[in-house]
């Protein structure tokens, strides 16, 4: 297990650095995030009680400037780990057999090395391996989910439709070829179910 580090502005500015500086992801005590929550929280709980304090106005903003640059060296720290733990996936699934030294990460980094890899094998043997062996990928593809209001209103299956004409309709050629109308206001009538749709549509008829 790794020597405990007293965390202080000073030595997390020492790990981001050494993380920078270095190619391989550096080891961290095992307690590293616990020990910065409870760094920071001592910060904002020191702000907190020197709030209503004039004298101490001073020290008080030098604290909430510190607070600022501790978050910033704890994002980068935190991105510049995440992208080395994205290379060991990746390296480890690209070379089946490679040995990848995992001892550096933290338990919680574990849980995103493993769940990286696991989708990286899945996605390699579903379509690469597939596609050598002359076979289709295996990935299910969603289909693209149609907004409602292009969907269009669908035509009854029923071949015919009674109507009521509700204004006047001039004679027409159908889609079968065939002569319909005129029509007069009132009239009702049995129509293709293509044709009266149309119709109730445009308001020209109503279905009875």
């Amino acid at each position: 297990m790794e020597k405990e580090v007293n965390i202080t502005y000073e030595t997390l500015f020492e790990i981001l650095r050494r993380e920078k500086s270095r190619k391989d992801l550096q080891k961290l005590p095992d307690t590293f995030f616990i020990d910065v929550v409870s760094y920071l929280n001592e910060k904002i709980m020191f702000v907190k009680q020197k709030k209503d304090e004039l004298f101490d106005a001073e020290e008080r903003e030098k604290t909430e400037k510190q607070i600022e640059n501790i978050k910033k060296i704890l994002k980068e720290l935190y991105e510049r780990r995440e992208k080395k733990i994205i290379d060991m996936a990746l390296n480890k699934s690209r070379t089946e057999h490679a040995i990848i030294d995992t001892s550096a990460l933290l338990k919680e980094e574990e849980q995103l090395f493993n769940s990286l890899l696991k989708v990286l094998n899945k996605n390699r043997q579903d379509i690469i391996m597939n596609v050598l062996q002359g076979n289709s990928p295996s990935v299910k593809i969603e289909e693209k989910e149609v907004p409602k209001e292009d969907v269009k209103e669908e035509i009854p299956k029923k071949d015919t439709i009674k109507v009521e004409i509700k204004d006047f309709v001039q004679k027409f050629i159908g889609l079968d070829l065939k002569e319909y109308g005129p029509f007069e206001d009132g009239d009702e009538v049995e129509l293709p179910a293509e044709i009266a749709q149309v119709l109730i549509n445009r308001g020209k008829a109503a279905k009875i």
